[in-house]
């Protein structure tokens, strides 16, 4: 509220509410609440219900083509209807996925409500931290940011452990799941948080991204796949080798704990050296902990929780060195485009990856994403080790700061606003 004896302007130009900025993040913590659970409740069902691991496969795919088609369409949304509305759009898409899934085990149905899924939560991220970037002022932006990062986290382990408790055989987890999407809404509904100006569409070029960074966008096409194939297929997997409803969401649970732990002390790492041989240890430890995966596929299910757990944090720590490495060798007039690329790159190879472990699943069996994931993992460090090699190092004096990320939770892509249009202003 303006305040007695200021002037409106005086009013307008106050930094934004921290609780109206809380409220974005909180409506993203509520959406990730159903969305680990879905994920982990999808896999399930569809092995108790009879059907061929392949068809998770394909759902898996289809959920990563439609977050492909997210990251085109989401800008030209957004500038139709402003970020809000688009925010409830995109959740009420969610909400519809959901509601799809809980018509029953229809493999065809699931495969386009998971595609629904993948566009509305590629959107809602783009929309979501295009709007905190645009409310946060310099000084707070890291320290939000970083809190929203581990808020999706921790709301996607919530979901994934609530699992257990949840009746397979119902619609019990997508009624979950529609719920968590409606309450999301009403914070962001009921904001006073002023939107951003109209935007323009989010470029992406590729090949300037390449010229800026090679190894950060290497780095994304790595994770993009890694990070699908962990999160999609290590459920299927662990439902097909006879692991019960509980056990599977004990390990997707424990999973992004690795993510929470590796990365502070990676990142603490990479500020004081050259990120590219952090990165490449990281690299490293994923191919170490996949190997562990073969060796002890099957066996106990604590040493596999704890083997995934690294695992997920190794690859999870990639995407936000890369992205971290990428924004030191930057100019500041190249972020954005930068960053809208490194999107694309990460979900163009977290479409493509899945795909090809769902065809080479039929042949070689739902062991196939681990094997798939040590390749990825060792072209990614062979390729980083060449870079240091043949390329000069950037000094740790000239880097910026590491702030903690989540390939489960998107890059922050600041939508292009139109040049002779104002930032906007939060009000109280």
């Amino acid at each position: 509220m303006p305040i007695p004896g200021k002037n409106l302007t005086e009013a307008d130009d106050k930094p934004a509410p921290l609780i109206a900025i809380a409220s974005v993040i909180v409506s993203m913590a509520l959406i990730a609440i159903g969305n680990g659970l879905m994920f982990a409740y999808i896999p399930v069902r569809l092995g108790v219900e009879g059907f061929d691991p392949i068809w998770a496969g394909l759902i898996v795919t289809g959920l990563s083509a439609g977050g492909l088609a997210g990251c085109i369409l989401t800008g030209p949304l957004v500038r139709r209807v402003g970020h809000a509305r688009a925010f409830m759009v995109l959740s009420a898409l969610i909400a519809l996925s959901n509601a799809a899934i809980g018509a029953g085990p229809h493999a065809l149905l699931w495969i386009a409500a998971r595609a629904l899924y993948g566009f509305a939560i590629c959107g809602l991220f783009i929309v979501a931290q295009s709007w905190l970037n645009d409310a946060l002022p310099n000084a707070i932006r890291g320290r939000v940011m970083a809190v929203f990062y581990v808020s999706y986290v921790a709301g996607l382990g919530l979901g994934y452990a609530t699992l257990a408790i949840v009746d397979i055989h119902t619609a019990q987890a997508s009624l979950i799941g529609i719920t968590f999407t409606a309450l999301s809404i009403l914070p962001v509904g009921l904001t006073r948080l002023a939107q951003p100006p109209a935007p323009q569409a989010a470029s992406v070029a590729l090949r300037q991204a390449w010229r800026i960074s090679p190894v950060g966008i290497a780095g994304m096409l790595a994770v993009g796949g890694l990070s699908m194939i962990i999160s999609g297929f290590a459920p299927i997997h662990a439902t097909a080798k006879g692991y019960s409803q509980g056990d599977v969401a004990l390990l997707l649970s424990a999973m992004p704990v690795g993510t929470l732990i590796l990365q502070i002390p990676l990142g603490w790492l990479s500020d004081r050296t050259d990120r590219r041989l952090v990165l490449a240890g990281a690299a490293m430890l994923a191919i170490a902990a996949s190997l562990l995966a073969i060796v002890f596929d099957g066996g106990a299910l604590m040493v596999l929780v704890v083997i995934y757990l690294i695992w997920d944090g190794a690859a999870e720590s990639i995407y936000s060195l890369s992205s971290a490495h990428a924004a030191d060798r930057a100019k500041k007039e190249e972020l954005l485009a930068l960053s809208s690329s490194m999107l694309f790159a990460w979900s163009l190879a977290g479409f493509v990856v899945p795909g090809i472990v769902t065809a080479l699943s039929v042949v070689f069996g739902t062991a196939t994403f681990i094997y798939v994931g040590i390749v990825i993992a060792t072209l990614f460090c062979l390729f980083v080790l060449w870079r240091v090699i043949a390329a000069r190092p950037v000094p740790a004096s000239d880097t910026g700061s590491f702030a903690p990320m989540s390939a489960q939770a998107p890059l922050p892509v600041e939508l292009a606003f139109a040049p002779d249009e104002p930032q906007g202003r939060a009000k109280d």
